[in-house]
């Protein structure tokens, strides 16, 4: 079985903060950083896909983090074809309109590259310090499994090598019938990570929990199971805390998806209160990582 790493994707969400799961010692961004390093080896920061890194506050996660601490990175909105607002973007690469969200095809192609560039370079201290697991790249609900998208998603790839991406589709075209083995067989051919996920069924969101790995890193993220999977409300969306039971039913998957890979990421993405946290740490313990 391949190296687990379990962690959750966030560190510093407001529910929790206001939650019992930091010491009151850890008050601080650095401060909560290093405790929640002392729990997990691994981390998702989500920040990076509502506006691009800044090359400093990347270099402060990988100095109050210790050796083999790993930090994956969701890929700036623009980069996977969501919305994203103009005041997201450096002042000098934001187009003249009157929109407060754009598409890619707002940008001419000079500053289309330059928010690539810029995105990539941010993430350098982190690639540096050894300290940077994968990019996610988290696709929107109509990205379907079409020859054009499938381009695109080598050409992520190129575009961030040396760097790891990782691809979570959330489009059911790509699984439907027969498409998810030339789904999957696509994205082991090109060495692309897929990204399993666990999530609420019966949406026209809903992908299903296929797990398998495609390249020398898997990966699988936890959205939880809310039956108000469609509110605007994120908390109400992901704030679902899995039993024991269930985490025990997935554990054999995960020690399965861990013998095809020479490292899993495990990320609890149900990020409400402390219920990431809680839920990590019983993976953890029921993976025998503890």
């Amino acid at each position: 079985m391949g190296e687990l790493r379990i962690g959750t994707a966030s560190w510093t969400d407001p529910t929790l903060l206001a939650s019992d799961w930091y010491p009151q010692t850890a008050n601080t961004p650095e401060t909560r950083l290093r405790y929640y390093a002392t729990k997990f080896d691994l981390v998702e920061v989500d920040a990076t896909y509502y506006a691009p890194p800044a090359e400093a506050t990347a270099k402060s996660w990988a100095e109050r983090t210790p050796a083999g601490f790993t930090f994956n990175i969701k890929a700036f909105s623009l980069l996977t074809g969501h919305p994203t607002k103009v005041s997201a973007l450096p002042k000098e690469l934001r187009p003249d309109t009157d929109k407060k969200n754009i598409y890619p095809d707002a940008l001419d192609p000079q500053a289309y590259e330059d928010v690539w560039s810029r995105f990539l370079a941010a993430l350098e201290p982190l690639h540096a310090a050894g300290k940077l697991g994968l990019i996610l790249f988290q696709f929107p609900p109509w990205f379907t499994i079409r020859r054009d998208n499938k381009q695109y998603l080598t050409e992520v790839a190129r575009r961030c090598a040396p760097l790891r991406v990782a691809v979570e589709l959330r489009n059911h075209t790509w699984f439907d019938g027969d498409n998810t083995a030339e789904t999957l067989e696509f994205l082991r051919r090109h060495e692309l990570p897929y990204v399993c996920v666990d999530m609420p069924q019966g949406h026209s969101s809903s992908v299903p929990p296929v797990v398998a790995a495609t390249a020398d890193v898997a990966a699988i993220r936890f959205h939880g199971h809310s039956d108000k999977w469609t509110s605007k409300d994120i908390h109400e969306k992901f704030g679902y805390l899995y039993s024991e039971r269930e985490l025990r039913d997935w554990a054999p998957k995960l020690r399965g998806l861990a013998g095809e890979a020479g490292q899993t990421h495990i990320l609890m993405n149900n990020c409400y209160s402390d219920y990431a946290q809680r839920n990590a740490a019983q993976l953890r313990q029921l993976l025998g990582l503890d």
